[in-house]
């Protein structure tokens, strides 16, 4: 039972911060099989690199704002929205509820500005084309390996821009599968491909979890299946599993950037943390163990 733990703390990058955890997920995995398991993912900078030939990737939205696809004005006054919302979201004085509340506001001011700027499904299709978005190291390998299993992921995204980009990007890169629900943000159309309205409910950094899943058909895929990984590059995205009765849960935390001033907080929520934009070696090997 010991045997992992060794193989993956050897890995660059990779902290083990509960492996009791570890070992008893890997045991309940051996007894229960994969029908058991279904995995948790949030998708900018967990799935996909956080920087790209040295240059840091905040989202697929990003690229909007970097290379122009909407109207000239978008980019200002998409940082001035951040600039105005994102202290408060990391404000430690305001409490969860109302963070919750600023973020929904934020949400919905800037899906209003997209429209306003025209945003198109061909600047989505662009926008995920981009060079700088990129699969992290053994992401491919992790998602062939559940699509192999018939192993869920359901991938939640409070991204900007949604369902479709994260569905279009997977199918570009010829890994869009039936095992693959993504719970994000979806746009209405018009004829010429214009967005028109975003369909509620909105989904954003405070929340994300599997208590959005009960009305939705991706629910069923998943609630039998009592034992989760959950992965997710911010302290916030553990909160995706609330709502959901599970058995056992091990939570793969991707801490991207500023390790030293973070890890202490990672170690709080994580059971095992991938740090400096590291690949996904340590949970793939994970994923052969338990299978």
């Amino acid at each position: 039972m010991e045997k992992i733990i060794p193989q993956m703390e050897k890995l660059e990058d990779t902290i083990i911060v509960n492996p009791e955890k570890i070992n008893a997920f890997i045991q309940a995995l051996k007894e229960q099989g994969p029908n058991s398991l279904h995995v948790l993912a949030d998708f900018d900078r967990t799935i996909t690199k956080a920087f790209v030939n040295g240059e840091y990737v905040s989202s697929i939205i990003s690229m909007l704002r970097k290379h122009n696809y909407l109207t000239p004005d978008y980019p200002q006054k998409a940082q001035e929205l951040f600039e105005k919302y994102h202290p408060q979201e990391l404000d430690p004085k305001i409490s969860k509820k109302e963070k919750s509340k600023i973020m929904e506001e934020w949400w919905r001011a800037h899906n209003k500005l997209l429209i306003a700027s025209g945003l198109n499904i061909k600047d989505i299709e662009s926008a995920v084309k981009h060079e700088h978005i990129q699969f992290r190291e053994g992401a491919e390998d992790f998602l062939n390996t559940l699509k192999a299993n018939n192993i869920p992921l359901i991938i939640f995204s409070s991204s900007g821009l949604g369902t479709d980009a994260i569905s279009i990007l997977l199918k570009q890169r010829g890994k869009l599968s039936d095992n693959i629900e993504i719970v994000s943000n979806t746009f209405e159309y018009d004829e010429q491909g214009n967005v028109v309205r975003i369909k509620e409910p909105i989904i954003h950094s405070l929340n994300k979890g599997e208590a959005v899943l009960k009305d939705l058909p991706a629910f069923k895929k998943v609630k039998d299946r009592k034992n989760v990984i959950l992965l997710g590059d911010s302290v916030d995205d553990v909160g995706m599993v609330e709502g959901f009765k599970y058995d056992h849960l091990i939570k793969f935390g991707f801490l991207n950037d500023k390790v030293d001033e973070n890890l202490d907080d990672y170690k709080k929520y994580f059971d095992l943390i991938i740090t400096h934009d590291g690949s996904m070696d340590a949970l793939n090997k994970f994923m052969a163990e338990i299978l």
